[in-house]
């Protein structure tokens, strides 16, 4: 029935006696080759291609069906350029008695070649020629192709002879690996089959190896430019790992190796089941399917599944929200859970080629001597056996025998560094019915688990290992609830289980003293962790819970208390473990967006860790899951920021905090900045009693003193050369941030202005501390993200930062119109929505109101949020910037100009009211999150 209405639709597709008719019918009697008659053969071409790409754009819509829709638009393309081709030959460059010479095929190579096409794709084509080009052969390509570029085609083209044909095939794979996929469209048919007859005798014979050799390296090449990860969420359907091209290689292969026509044939040579075929086109359907809405939907070839068409693509392929999860995200798990798909039929098929000694066990492209394949004993085990590095079983009982098999064949593996025969991981999946609670609930089998979880040995390998097999997902079904789950946002870089396994893959890393430079605390206080297995199964479970419709913190700690009990761990270790996922994302929160200088601040942080050792915990915890949030997400600012909060909790979790009095804690600071000073020569004492007097108390009790060494220096020489305003740059490299001291009259909008000139200049500020001098100035230090390895360039940056605000501040420029013309928009978060939020809260800090706000960035929100502010006449004493993706979350200390708290009702109802207007802004839609 498929069969026949795809016949039936082609058919309707493609008539091509009456094309060619209405083409006869349009020359008559003329000139085919008159401009007039061009012009309306043109035009009836176009016209006739509008018309059949809209009819396979509904029937995909109809039948969802991606594969068909690509061999549709094939087929229509060859009857296109059969048309051109004849019309050429007929009614242009008709000859009556050609020569042997003035033949010529017209063929498909590429993906064309395959007889498939998206609608989008360029045309790949090769006319093939019996000798070499003559008038005529130049004359009938040069139509054809400015006919079909004139249409609107994009045309890679080629016109060989059958020996260049050859010979370049042998220099060159590419070109090798497009005469291995040419296809016969029109012309004289002989030339390519002698062709193809000549190609598999003189090229393909006898180089099998090198052919191989050359596409995997291409493959992993092709990898190492749109990502190694086959999770990343924005991929590319079809050069991304997991995508089409990866199935297009093992089909050129199979074809190159097999010499098959069809992949169907290769379930009979063994190399897959029929259930890994019915994977196989599945897989190809799906990504076919999504390929050619794309195209159609951007009008181009677009192949990079961005999160702006991820939304749209969603919905024109009919997915639905569900609880806790969107739309968008059940139609990227579908695409991950294909991608995933095409990964283990790689490996299947890579063993299969190492089976027959052309490649490595590791799938590496390189080419190995013939060796014997052999099983060899495992010592410890009857049940596994070693072939040639792989483990496999040693007879198919193996698992039924004892189920708890199927975790310690992982183990072993493990232990002896050996890859896994894609026979052993198709006996697991025959398995999976074995994988059952009594499993789930036995004691060996947890034992295994863990063990492996807490090995000190490198766990994320063997637990990837476990996750594509699917039995880490049965055996833990939490697990298996996030694998290939994306969030749809532009902070998270891969889907949940990924994130989960690279979250464990870091601990790692720290427990081996491997980043010691980048994690100083970290890999300090890891070797003297004393609930280290806490430590992995908290990672392994911390966003176990994404997707549900509860806060997944809460909920996660409620899969842990049921979980960790079966997994051996004791009621104390469950307790710690739920506990750590519940407040997870605590120490994060509170470091980016909380003044770590407000002892408000450091006792509320201390009242929720309550012990050292949860805080240790939390700390290594938080590292290890921002960085495994993606590439570029974590900096060495976040790391100051996490070891600041820890170092200043210390002292209040081990009784070490001072009593003194505030006024006590003032004349000590003097005491030490005057100390500091003294130690620089040029300094006298009259001077340096001035500068410190100059100081309000809270700056001396919350900057340290080597900071304040550094202010007041800046201070003294701006000073000193009677300048109103200045601005000098600190580089800190390791912190991977830039701070900007910046001299100037107090101004309210000060703050504001700056926010602009960065925005303008590019430049994301970090952190904002605000402080005005004893004679009217204000000093704000601003942290800026640095994105310059050299400190020149990080310091010419702060000059022209420094340049906008005097601009500004002067009056010769505007800042909406500089951030206007210099700003860069983001054009990812356009694709998102978020529901602003605006929080005003009087219990975070003893002296000052924290106002908070979430929403959708865009340039200049910070320079709003703090004019906004400043002219609701709020004085700010500090802000916070934290961005995760397009979504940021701003903090804000602040307080009347009496320096007061905000506590009138009517009053926080005004600043609510304006910040959620402000945030509205711009928002596309009507501001309900995605």
């Amino acid at each position: 029935m498929k069969k026949r209405i795809y016949n039936l639709r082609m058919a309707e597709l493609i008539n091509g006696q009456d094309m060619r008719q209405k083409l006869s019918n349009l020359v008559g009697d003329g000139d085919g080759n008159k401009p007039q008659i061009r012009k309306e053969v043109l035009a009836f071409l176009k016209e006739n291609y509008k018309s059949a790409r809209k009819k396979c754009e509904g029937w995909l819509f109809e039948d969802g069906d991606g594969n068909l829709c690509s061999r549709r638009l094939s087929g229509y393309q060859d009857e296109l350029i059969a048309l051109i081709y004849d019309f050429a030959v007929t009614h242009v460059f008709q000859i009556n008695n050609p020569s042997s010479a003035e033949h010529m095929a017209v063929t498909a190579v590429g993906g064309y070649g395959r007889g498939t096409l998206a609608p989008g794709s360029d045309i790949d084509l090769l006319f093939i020629l019996p000798y070499k080009q003559t008038p005529w052969g130049e004359s009938v390509v040069e139509y054809i192709l400015y006919m079909l570029w004139d249409m609107g085609f994009k045309v890679g083209q080629a016109t060989r002879t059958i020996d260049e044909c050859l010979r370049l095939a042998r220099e060159d794979f590419t070109i090798c690996t497009s005469v291995l996929e040419v296809r016969f469209i029109w012309g004289e048919k002989e030339l390519h089959d002698v062709l193809i007859e000549r190609f598999i005798n003189e090229v393909m014979k006898g180089t099998a190896q090198e052919f191989i050799a050359a596409k995997m390296q291409e493959r992993d090449e092709r990898h190492e430019k749109t990502g190694r990860s086959r999770y990343l969420v924005e991929p590319n359907i079809k050069d991304g790992k997991g995508g089409l091209r990866d199935l297009h290689t093992l089909f050129w292969i199979a074809k190159y190796y097999y010499r098959v026509a069809t992949r169907r044939e290769l379930i009979k040579l063994g190399v897959f089941t029929r259930a890994e075929y019915n994977r196989f086109r599945k897989a190809q359907n799906f990504l076919w399917t999504v390929r050619c809405h794309m195209h159609f939907l951007t009008g181009r070839a677009e192949d990079r599944l961005n999160f702006e068409l991820q939304r749209e693509m969603a919905a024109r392929l009919g997915y639905t929200s569900h609880p806790g999860l969107s739309a968008v995200e059940r139609f990227m798990k579908h695409y991950f859970l294909t991608a995933k798909d095409v990964g283990d039929l790689t490996l299947i098929f890579c063993s299969k080629l190492e089976e027959e000694e052309l490649i490595t066990h590791s799938g590496i492209s390189q080419i190995v001597n013939r060796i014997k394949l052999r099983s060899r004993k495992i010592k410890g085990t009857k049940d596994f056996v070693e072939q040639n590095g792989r483990i496999n079983v040693a007879n198919d009982e193996v698992f039924i025998n004892d189920p708890t098999n199927l975790l310690r064949v992982f183990k072993i593996a493990h232990k002896h560094d050996y890859h896994y025969h894609p026979d052993l991981f198709r006996l697991i999946t025959r398995s999976f019915k074995l994988i059952n609670a009594k499993l789930r609930k036995d004691k060996k089998a947890n034992k295994i688990f863990i063990d492996i979880l807490t090995s000190k040995k490198d766990p994320e390998n063997t637990l990837r290992r476990m996750n594509e097999s699917g039995v880490l997902g049965r055996f833990i079904p939490a697990f298996g609830k996030v694998i290939a789950m994306m969030q749809f946002n532009m902070y998270h870089h891969y889907t949940v289980d990924e994130h989960l396994l690279r979250s464990i893959g870091i601990l790692h890393e720290i427990e081996q003293g491997e980043l010691e430079e980048e994690h100083p605390l970290a890999n300090q206080l890891m070797p003297n962790i004393a609930e280290r297995k806490v430590l992995y199964v908290a990672l392994l479970l911390h966003d176990i819970a994404k997707g549900r419709p509860e806060d997944h913190s809460i909920e996660g700690a409620k899969i842990a208390r049921k979980l960790c009990p079966r997994l051996g761990l004791s009621r104390e270790q469950t307790a710690l473990v739920a506990w750590l996922i519940e407040e997870h994302l605590t120490m994060s929160n509170i470091s980016q967006s909380r003044d770590l200088a407000d002892r408000k601040t450091i006792t509320d942080f201390a009242a929720i860790v309550q012990t050292m050792e949860r805080m240790k915990l939390l700390l290594i915890l938080t590292i290890c899951d921002i960085k495994a949030v993606g590439t570029g997400v974590w900096n060495g600012w976040k790391g100051q920021l996490l070891r600041t909060l820890y170092y200043e909790t210390e002292p209040q979790l081990t009784g070490g905090f001072s009593k003194m009095s505030r006024k006590e804690r003032v004349a000590m600071a003097k005491e030490d900045l005057m100390a500091a000073l003294f130690a620089q020569d040029d300094w006298s004492e009259e001077e340096a009693t001035y500068w410190i007097n100059l100081q309000y108390s809270a700056y001396l009790l919350t900057v340290a003193t080597e900071d304040q060494v550094r202010h007041l220096n800046f201070l003294r020489a701006s000073t000193k050369a009677e300048k109103k305003f200045a601005l000098g740059a600190d580089t800190k490299k390791f912190e991977a941030i830039t701070e900007l001291m910046i001299m100037a009259q107090d101004h309210p909008k000060l703050l504001s202005v700056i926010a602009g000139a960065c925005t303008a200049a590019g430049a994301n500020i970090a952190d904002a501390k605000i402080y005005t001098t004893r004679d009217g100035r204000a000093f704000n230090t601003i942290f800026i993200n640095r994105i310059f390895e050299s400190g020149t360039d990080e310091r010419r940056r702060a000059a022209n930062i420094e340049k906008l605000i005097e601009g500004v501040l002067k009056g010769e420029n505007k800042l909406p119109d500089i951030i206007a013309e210099k700003a860069r928009p983001n054009k990812k978060a356009a694709a998102f929505s978020i529901t602003p939020v605006a929080k005003i809260d009087n219990t975070l800090s003893e002296k000052f109101t924290v106002i908070e706000i979430e929403g959708l960035d865009r340039p200049g929100l910070l320079s709003e949020v703090t004019h906004a502010l400043s002219s609701l006449f709020l004085d700010i004493a500090s802000a916070h910037i934290a961005t995760f993706g397009e979504k940021v979350v701003d903090s804000f200390y602040v307080t009347d100009l009496t320096g007061a708290k905000i506590t009138s009702v009517d009053r926080q109802k005004s600043i609510y009211k304006t910040l959620i207007s402000l945030l509205k802004k711009g928002q596309k839609g009507n501001g309900k999150a995605a």
